[in-house]
């Protein structure tokens, strides 16, 4: 059976995402004639996302061009609206933070009421950057529990801004940032520790979403001893409702998260051994979660982790006493690298990865 010629879509991906950069490497790769590697660069460096420099190695005569992806070519707009607070930014094609700024928006706003806000607020965003809104290709909002993107990507964002519009759960983007810009590792479990607890999953690379996108909702697993507990959800003796944030918050003087964490930091002894007690309660299920999938690292995020070390060592207590001997030989469990500009950067992963997907390069260029 022959193979389907390779596209200028194809052909992108082998640029940005493998590093070949002469035409002579790609014509290997796909086995295209020189004409066709010659008019599918041409297409992609029109639409800005090859630029090429004479200045690779000559082995007589002229030397071959260098070519690279533009990652200055276009700009990805993101929103990250946790359940206290947001940010904004605009990325170029390579998820670089460009511009940012917060959400000007009251905590907790759901999503379809926020995203008219949040519009504006990238519009804005643009024009105090002095970035071209023809620049733009994408935008991507992660929000607070169970996304779904049904309708989203034809709905607000592509009526307004002419692109597509892609959503997804906050922590499936910091696991993302994470991935992408903090922890490279292929198998990897972000657990957020803030108002809620919540997980995202990296495994082989990908984030793993679920059949309908309801994948890490740890923060509603059950923990030993909680029983009583009632939890938002409509159960009781959830971790989220031991060891939440708002949970801590019920048993402690601090009137807010930020404040809770600067305690711990500055080692009060009773909001120690509270956060300390919570990541033990988050280490029963991360436990579990470790046991049966194998990651190569848990990341702890979130505004509890700003209190890092006691909510580790709670953690890290529990896990390794609980998990297999295999399953944690080599499992590393860390703070985040990034804060709270993880999902940011996830968020501009998660756009980027979809639109300069090879497909969606073709169709982007068809269109032109």
């Amino acid at each position: 059976m022959s193979r389907r010629p390779s596209t200028s879509g194809d052909v992108l991906r082998l640029i940005r995402e493998d590093g070949v950069d002469t035409r002579a490497e790609l014509g290997r790769r796909t086995g295209l004639s020189r004409p066709a590697v010659a008019a599918r660069v041409a297409e992609l460096a029109a639409h800005g996302l090859v630029t090429e420099c004479a200045d690779g190695p000559s082995t007589g005569g002229r030397p071959p061009a260098r070519l690279a992806f533009d990652a200055a070519g276009g700009t990805v707009l993101v929103a990250n609206l946790g359940q206290s607070r947001g940010q904004l930014a605009a990325c170029d094609l390579a998820g670089t933070v460009l511009a940012r700024t917060d959400a000007d928006l009251p905590a907790g706003t759901p999503a379809e009421t926020a995203l008219p806000h949040v519009l504006g607020q990238w519009e804005a965003l643009l024009g105090a950057a002095g970035l071209d809104p023809k620049g733009v290709r994408g935008a991507g909002l992660a929000v607070p529990g169970i996304a779904d993107p049904a309708g989203f990507d034809d709905g607000p964002v592509r009526a307004r801004l002419g692109v597509p519009g892609h959503l997804d759960n906050d922590v499936n983007a910091a696991a993302l940032g994470e991935h992408h810009a903090g922890h490279r590792d292929r198998e990897l479990l972000y657990v957020k520790a803030s108002t809620g607890i919540g997980a995202g999953l990296i495994m082989g690379g990908r984030i793993q979403r679920g059949a309908l996108g309801a994948a890490g909702e740890l923060g509603h697993v059950p923990v030993p001893g909680a029983d009583d507990a009632p939890c938002w959800c409509g159960s009781t003796g959830c971790v989220e409702a031991v060891a939440g944030g708002a949970a801590l918050l019920a048993r402690s003087p601090a009137a807010t998260l930020a404040e809770l964490a600067a305690l711990a930091r500055a080692g009060d002894p009773a909001t120690v051994a509270l956060v300390r007690e919570a990541g033990r309660r988050i280490g029963e299920v991360v436990a579990t979660a470790v046991n049966l999938l194998n990651p190569a690292v848990v990341v702890l995020g979130g505004d509890l982790a700003a209190a890092a070390e006691p909510l580790v060592a709670g953690v890290r207590e529990v896990v390794y006493r609980r998990s297999t001997a295999l399953a944690t030989r080599e499992l590393r469990i860390e703070p985040s690298r990034l804060g709270d500009t993880a999902g940011l950067l996830g968020c501009a992963a998660m756009v980027l990865d979809r639109i300069l997907a090879p497909a969606a390069v073709d169709a982007a260029l068809a269109a032109r």
